[in-house]
């Protein structure tokens, strides 16, 4: 897909279809914000850079980051 980032090796192979899902589910004009997609890193039980990557791979962005995560 374009737009979409090279993802590390060490986070990619632990995305799964339904972490994908449930990052689209959350987003909003290809968009998601840091509260939210940690919040559903959390909730899944998979590392901050999982999420991002599985955001990443589908050409999501993080915004209103705070902390650095992503």
């Amino acid at each position: 897909m374009s737009g979409a980032k090279e993802i590390d090796p060490r986070w990619a192979e632990q995305i799964t279809p339904e972490l994908v899902e449930a990052v689209k589910a959350k987003s909003h004009d290809n968009k998601v914000t840091c509260p939210v997609l940690r919040k559903l890193a959390e909730d899944s039980g998979v590392p901050y850079k999982v999420a991002g990557a599985a955001a990443d791979s589908v050409g999501i962005k993080v915004h209103n980051c705070d902390l650095g995560c992503f």
